[in-house]
Formats: structure tokens, C-alpha cells, sequence
């Protein structure tokens, strides 16, 4: 589990394809103080697996492999060698919570649709809402986007978009500092309502199959 609070930036070392799937080696420094094998990073919103780990005269990195499955549904299977990634270690039991409950399991891919800078340095950024998430990102609820934990400001359903108000500092440390109109997101809707949704729909059709 995860908070959406990210450590740092990596930066893309390698990306070599296993099958469908590839490996990623990625230059990162913090997430890799005390790194096991077999510990989870998350990767821009992405649980990883750790698998390999080492430094040499380009810096420290690890490598984690990403398995067609998560290629297809992440933005993971468009990444290159230098990209920008954000960071977040896996969160100890007795770790402060800084964001929200984040499991490293993204739900679908989403565009920034529109790029507002505002005179205090802060950015409001429009996304187009998926269908699927429509009922599960919800004005002042959380949501993550690359892994960062952001508080949705507001929603359109009639032009099917989502506002969020990042601050600066958030803009400065992460990977949504450097995203462009038309770009791809990782998105992770609230685990929380993401059962409440599920129970809706688990109730909708048992009531359904009731009437039949």
C-alpha cells in the first residue's frame, strides 16, 4: 500500500521487452535506501516488483519487470529512456499517513485535456473523466493520478472532465510539472469508492435478477 505522497523523480534508464512484457531500469536514489529484493515501488501510480538493484558511474537504480497486463492498462507501455517517473517506496506499518489509501492498481488511462497557470504558481488541470470512473470521482474526494495522491477540485459530468488545483511544490516534485495538454495519466480511483461502487452494482443486479 501507498500513500500518493512521492519520494522523488526517476528517470528511465532502460526499457528491454521480455515477451510482451519488459523490463524497466530506472535511476531513482531515496526510493533505493534499504531496498530488498521483491519490495514494492510504486511507478508512477504502479506497484512494481523490485527485482534487481545495483549502482554504478550512471547512479543508482533498480530494475522491476512489467508484465503485458500492466503495459496494456498503464501508461507504462509508453515509456523511454529518460522519461520522468514518480517514486513512492510501499508504506511501513508504522509510516505517517500523508495522503490516501493508494494500492498501486490503476484503473484506466485518462488525457490532461487543459493547462490553467495561475498568478500564485498553482495549476488547474482538467482531465477527461472516464465512464467507467464517472460515479467514483466525486468534488473533494481523492483521487491519484500518476501515483500522487490530489484532491479532485471539481467535476463536469456534462463535458465529462475533472478539475485539480495542484500547488506549486507538488508541480516542482513530480511528473505533473512537466505534463502538456493531450499527455497521459495513470488514475486510481479511491479505494473506497471504488467498493461502494462495486456493491451498487453488485446490489443493482442481484435486484435485477429478483424481478426477472
Amino acid at each position: 500500500m501507498f500513500t500518493g505522497i512521492v519520494e522523488e523523480l526517476g528517470t528511465v534508464r532502460s526499457v528491454v521487452p521480455q515477451g510482451a512484457g519488459c523490463r524497466l531500469t530506472v535511476n531513482a536514489e531515496l526510493v533505493l535506501s534499504e531496498v530488498k529484493l521483491g519490495d514494492s515501488i510504486s511507478v508512477s501510480g504502479c506497484c512494481l516488483t523490485a527485482v534487481d538493484f545495483g549502482g554504478d558511474e550512471k547512479g543508482s537504480w533498480f530494475a522491476a519487470d512489467a508484465v503485458p497486463e500492466t503495459l496494456d492498462r498503464t501508461i507504462l507501455g509508453q515509456l523511454a529512456v529518460d522519461d520522468l517517473v514518480n517514486l513512492e517506496r510501499s508504506m511501513p506499518a508504522n509510516g505517517r499517513f500523508g495522503g490516501h489509501v493508494v494500492q498501486g492498481h490503476v484503473d484506466v488511462v485518462t488525457q490532461l485535456k487543459k493547462v490553467e497557470s495561475l498568478d500564485d504558481g498553482s495549476q488547474r488541470l482538467t482531465f477527461h473523466l472516464p465512464e467507467m470512473l464517472a460515479g467514483q470521482i466525486v468534488e473533494k474526494g481523492s483521487v491519484a493520478l500518476d501515483g500522487i495522491s490530489l484532491t479532485v477540485a471539481s467535476v463536469n459530468h456534462d463535458e465529462a472532465s475533472f478539475d485539480i488545483a495542484v500547488v506549486p511544490h507538488t508541480l516542482a516534485v513530480t511528473t505533473l510539472g512537466h505534463k502538456v495538454r493531450g499527455d497521459s495519466v495513470n488514475v486510481e480511483a479511491d479505494v473506497f469508492a471504488r467498493y461502494v461502487a462495486g456493491l451498487l452494482k453488485a446490489k443493482f443486479v442481484q435486484e435485477n435478477k429478483e424481478q426477472a
